[in-house]
């Protein structure tokens, strides 16, 4: 029993005194200021995306209940159901409310099919996320190599045909409007040869064309920034250095110039991704796509305004949280930034 004592003893006067110590450092540390910074920010912002949202909606002209009964429907029956939406309180008490159910998870109801506005963004958010996800994969599929390759090629002003062949496609994938692109996509690949469906989601093959009307731009832009960033890497010291030892052409630039190039090129790369989900809206009106985009101009030509408001609120999250993943993923391929930024 003695000896337990002592033990307990010896082990609180040891980790006694060292408990403030790791908790300043804890405190102090780089990671826990960046975390506070960065969640500080998401918060604020994503406040103001949820104002934004809610003063947009309520600027735009037009009775949304009158529109879904329709011009004939009687006064009472209008009345009531504004009453029931909770559109007749003043401007503070709706958004007081709409805050209230945000947190809660309540997006509203529509006013078109009397529904829960979760409910339809909740069927109609997988098909746009999908979309997205696979053109912004696509788009770093063939960016990152045919960027890192073209900067291999073309470093030191080497084939200044092939350096001005690139630039010039590059900038002119980039100029074509998603929209443009995708009607173009439609008449040469469905209506001309056959080879894709025109439009709608039905299995793989339905993807190759909306996949590519997005991902053709972005994958020009990044490819752009990945052979800039890859020239400004190979003319560095260690890359000299390591060809002093002589070390293979292949793990040089796989190893040690693609890594550090590839850093700054994520920063554009979450800003591609935020640009894809945007994009979507005009992709799947062409392709009759059965996502948020679609969803979203069928509700402002019917005025649905909750509909829109959720919708609206789900883009601005999403982008939100695309870019704090982002900084998130730079911090931890780069701890230096968490210091910079303290």
């Amino acid at each position: 029993m003695g000896v337990r004592r002592r033990s307990f003893l010896v082990v609180a006067v040891v980790a006694g005194p060292a408990t403030p110590g790791v908790l300043a450092g804890v405190l102090g540390s780089p990671w826990l200021s960046f975390a506070v910074r960065r969640l500080g920010r998401f918060v604020v912002s994503l406040w103001v995306v949820v104002t934004a949202a809610f003063v947009m909606i309520h600027l735009m002209p037009g009775d949304p209940v009158r529109s879904a009964l329709g011009m004939t429907a009687p006064v009472e029956t209008v009345n009531a159901r504004r009453q029931a939406l909770g559109l007749d309180d003043g401007l503070l008490t709706q958004y007081w409310h709409y805050l209230r159910s945000l947190c809660g998870g309540d997006f509203g109801t529509s006013v078109l099919s009397n529904l829960p506005v979760s409910q339809q963004i909740g069927d109609r958010l997988p098909a746009t996320a999908q979309l997205a996800l696979a053109a912004f994969v696509v788009a770093m599929v063939v960016a990152v190599p045919v960027g890192a390759v073209m900067a291999v090629l073309t470093r030191g002003g080497r084939r200044r045909g092939g350096e001005l062949a690139f630039t010039s496609t590059s900038v002119l994938l980039a100029a074509i409007p998603e929209f443009l692109l995708s009607v173009g996509l439609v008449y040469v690949f469905s209506v001309h040869l056959g080879w894709f469906p025109v439009a709608g989601r039905g299995g793989l093959i339905s993807y190759v064309l909306p996949v590519l009307a997005l991902a053709v731009g972005p994958a020009a832009v990044l490819a752009r920034i990945v052979r800039v960033e890859m020239l400004a890497v190979l003319g560095n010291d260690f890359i000299r250095t390591a060809r002093a030892k002589r070390l293979p052409a292949r793990r040089i630039y796989a190893r040690h110039a693609l890594p550090n190039a590839l850093t700054a090129t994520l920063t554009m790369a979450g800003l591609v991704l935020t640009g894809l989900v945007a994009g979507t809206v005009l992709v799947e009106n062409v392709f009759a796509w059965p996502g948020l985009g679609s969803t979203i101009v069928q509700s402002i030509q019917q005025k649905d305004y909750p509909v829109v408001q959720g919708i609206v609120l789900v883009y601005g999250i999403g982008v939100l949280t695309v870019n704090l993943l982002v900084d998130v993923l730079l911090a931890v391929l780069d701890p230096r930034s968490t210091i910079r930024e303290a």
